[in-house]
């Protein structure tokens, strides 16, 4: 947010998450949100893209 607000006052800031699992340490939330995925703080939940991966799919693994 720091960056942003170096570039100028923006009026509004929203926020978009592929994944939300949930777990907030800070006081903001998602405006956008693809999938609530509710998990364990020892879950590690890895995103992989077709343009990227080769495939869409979400993995959930243990820390």
């Amino acid at each position: 947010m720091d960056a942003i607000i170096d570039l100028g006052r923006p009026k509004a800031i929203q926020l978009a998450e592929l994944v939300d699992r949930g777990h907030r340490e800070l006081p903001i939330r998602p405006d956008y949100v693809g999938k609530n995925v509710p998990t364990s703080r020892s879950e590690i939940i890895q995103v992989m893209l077709e343009e990227v991966d080769g495939v869409n799919k979400v993995v959930i693994t243990e820390k």
